[in-house]
């Protein structure tokens, strides 16, 4: 029940009392007992009506307290929540850019000279995370074909000798798609040809690079930028009933001595080709230090054709010493005599430097 409402009640009650005193007192007013007696009601009354008041007030305060704590909790779960949801938003964003740049990715795919622009792109990944820049070039030209037609593959690898390693991107993807996604059996053998007839004029077109006139390796790698289209080849999931995928790599590879890579298994070749490098690396420092070495013994010849003179020098200096010393004792020795003194000069010699002394 509401304070007021009680606090009301109360004052009611009390003015009754009052009202039933007066009354008495103009009545009876001997009746001393009956006047205690209401005098003590009103006084329990009085207790009672302050004794809810204070309770009232302290479940008023309680209350407040809790509607203050439920509000501030409100207020810390709704700041949460709108934190959370701008989050989400951020989220939201960054997978609608995500989603636009697939989008971009994809239309760039469907074109085949950006397709081919982007294989090169990964292909000059793969070179430039392997080798040092001074021994790979993109767009190099090897030089003219029999025709005049200039060979430019997407790559060139300098090898020692001033052999160059040639590297091509090349591959289809049109074809390829059909054919993993046609379920016919008849329109899939007719797609299966075409892919042969495509991969083989791929291989063909690397082919034409291996020029060692030209100062070329005896073979080249036609590089394709996907591991799932190589896997597919290995394990002969595409292919036709007269040739399969198998029988177009060894194609390449014993016919047009074309090696057919994909980024993981190029990176292995490369490796292979920087050991390679690494090996006529040491092969040329060795000799370099024998180079070294050689003229270290030409300086040391030199120098002990010099110790040589200055032994001779120094020879010399002690026969002058010696001889100018033992005239220096015939002197002493004379005024010995005409002075009738002791010896200040004592006979000394010095030793000839001699060739081979050392510690």
């Amino acid at each position: 029940m509401p304070i007021e409402y009680l606090i009301l009640l109360g004052a009611g009650i009390i003015v009754g009392v009052l009202i039933a005193i007066f009354g008495i007192r103009r009545t009876s007013s001997s009746d001393n007992e009956s006047l205690r007696l209401l005098q003590e009601q009103m006084s329990q009354l009085q207790t009672r009506l302050n004794d809810q008041l204070q309770s009232n007030q302290s479940n008023q305060t309680s209350m407040q307290e809790a509607i203050q704590k439920q509000m501030t909790d409100a207020q810390s779960v709704i700041s949460d929540v709108r934190d959370r949801l701008g989050k989400l938003h951020e989220t939201n964003q960054q997978v609608v850019g995500v989603t636009d740049q697939l989008q971009s990715l994809e239309d760039i795919l469907k074109n085949p000279k950006q397709r081919g622009v982007l294989g090169e792109y990964y292909l000059e990944t793969v070179l430039k995370n392997v080798l040092p820049p001074e021994r790979f070039r993109l767009q190099y030209t090897l030089g003219e074909d029999k025709q005049e037609n200039k060979l430019v593959p997407d790559a060139a690898v300098f090898l020692e000798e001033g052999k160059t390693l040639p590297v091509d991107s090349k591959f289809s993807l049109e074809n390829y798609n059909r054919l993993v996604q046609e379920h016919d059996d008849a329109k899939r053998e007719a797609l299966q040809k075409e892919f042969k007839t495509d991969l083989k004029n791929r291989i063909d077109e690397t082919a034409k690079y291996i020029q060692p006139d030209l100062g070329t390796m005896e073979f080249a790698f036609m590089f394709i930028p996907s591991e799932g289209v190589y896997y597919d080849l290995l394990i002969n999931n595409v292919g036709s009933s007269n040739t399969t995928a198998r029988d177009l790599i060894e194609y390449a590879f014993q016919e047009k001595r074309v090696i057919i890579v994909s980024p993981t298994s190029f990176m292995a070749y490369l490796q292979t080709v920087i050991q390679g490098l690494r090996s006529l690396e040491i092969e040329e420092n060795v000799r370099e230090i024998q180079k070294r070495v050689g003229e270290l013994h030409r300086h040391i010849a030199t120098h002990e054709e010099l110790m040589q003179k200055l032994g001779k020098s120094l020879g010399t200096t002690v026969n002058h010493f010696n001889t100018a010393h033992k005239e220096l004792g015939k002197i002493d020795k004379d005024v010995v005599r005409i002075a009738d003194t002791e010896r200040v000069v004592e006979p000394a010699a010095l030793d000839q430097p001699r060739k081979g002394d050392d510690d």
